[in-house]
């Protein structure tokens, strides 16, 4: 089953944080990102 990615705008508004925050976390790796083709970050929806 394919895991469920969200936008960087849905992930920061399902946390209640700024996406400059969520930006700083990947470069970091704070936090497991995907990118797209497009380089986009995607971040997996856990459990």
């Amino acid at each position: 089953m394919a895991e469920k990615l969200l936008k960087l705008s849905d992930a920061c508004e399902r946390l209640g944080i700024h996406p400059n925050t969520l930006r700083k976390w990947d470069r970091q790796n704070k936090v497991r990102v995907v990118r797209t083709v497009g380089g986009r970050r995607r971040i997996p929806e856990c459990c």
